[in-house]
């Protein structure tokens, strides 16, 4: 395989609501930073995972490297091509290849649209098809692909269950034939049932149109199931990262440790012991000094309260950020009896 993704130091910032304290001192409006200095790489044909908390910056991240958020800082490079610096022609050109499915069907589709016409706007944009009927063949042959019926083009979003209504998003995001697709939390929305349905399609449309994805979840039962590698992200910043199997059999990260010991595990009842944490996840606007993770770390040091820790190699294509690593520490083999 090779890389289809480079993204390197990448950043995103929001201005924070200004305060009347800030009014009334003229001092500079806070900033929230979403994403902080992120790098990865993902390869060709392959599924990373990202997970973390609710509110850590995993979507912000997604949409960042596409450009639908503008990024702060860094770079992102698509086949070869530095995606940051182009101009919006060119990337308008460019996200033929780059697509997303969002977490939320309800709301990602226009209710003013009917099927066809939400599903086939991507071909109109780039011009992928020479006519109307054309469009149209094209469209239902995708909705067709995505396990509804083509006599359903004319209908509008709200004829649609949740599932169906997802399935007409990964058939919009697929229309361009992209090449790379960021998937959103696709099926954290929807009924439990329907979630395996919409993951056995992704997995069927990823072997049949060789895509690439960044599949964003907060489930790890998914990544594990779905994911070649994963990353962990916490406050913004990836705390580690690796291929599947080591990284959710062999934690090396406390966080990543407490998020393993919340899995609920149906064969180890009286014997799972779960890692809790301390505190809630700190502000992005206010981030806590040192490593970000310190305030709820039950691993924590002095050095983790003033230093920043640095990424290291635990493994073959293992790398997460402690303090306390080289002492080869794991929670879940502490807490256990």
């Amino acid at each position: 395989m090779s890389a289809l993704l480079d993204v390197q130091h990448l950043s995103k910032d929001y201005l924070g609501r200004r305060t009347l304290a800030e009014r009334l001192t003229g001092a500079p409006r806070s900033v929230l930073r979403a994403v902080d200095d992120v790098s990865l790489t993902i390869e060709r044909g392959e599924i990373l995972g990202l997970i973390g908390e609710s509110g850590c910056g995993k979507s912000t991240l997604g949409r960042a490297i596409l450009r639908l958020h503008e990024p702060s800082a860094g770079r992102v490079t698509f086949d070869g091509t530095d995606v940051t610096a182009l101009a919006p022609d060119v990337l308008k050109a460019m996200r033929r290849r780059m697509q997303i499915i969002f977490q939320d069907p309800y709301a990602s589709l226009n209710p003013r649209r009917t099927v066809a016409e939400i599903v086939g706007l991507p071909l109109r944009l780039h011009g992928l098809a020479a006519s109307e009927e054309e469009i149209r063949a094209k469209v239902g042959a995708m909705i067709e692909r995505v396990g509804l019926k083509a006599n359903q083009l004319d209908r509008y979003p709200h004829q649609f269950s949740g599932g169906q209504r997802q399935r007409i998003g990964i058939a919009r995001a697929l229309i361009s034939n992209p090449e790379f697709i960021v998937c959103d939390e696709p099926v954290s929305a929807l009924d439990v049932s329907i979630q395996a349905q919409i993951i056995q399609l992704l997995i069927e449309l990823k072997r049949d149109f060789g895509l690439t994805y960044l599949f964003i979840s907060h489930d790890i039962s998914v990544i594990g199931y779905l994911s070649d590698r994963v990353a962990v992200m916490y406050l913004g910043e990836i705390v580690e990262m690796g291929p599947v199997e080591a990284v959710l059999s062999r934690p090396r990260h406390p966080y990543t440790q407490s998020l393993m010991s919340a899995v609920p595990e149906v064969d180890a009842v009286g014997q799972h012991s779960r890692v809790r944490l301390k505190g809630e996840l700190p502000s992005p606007l206010n981030p806590p000094a040192g490593c970000k993770f310190h305030t709820r770390c039950p691993l924590a040091i002095e050095t983790c309260r003033t230093v920043v820790p640095q990424t290291e190699s635990v493994g073959a294509g293992h790398t997460a950020a402690c303090h306390r690593l080289a002492e080869h520490l794991s929670l879940l083999d502490e807490a256990a009896p």
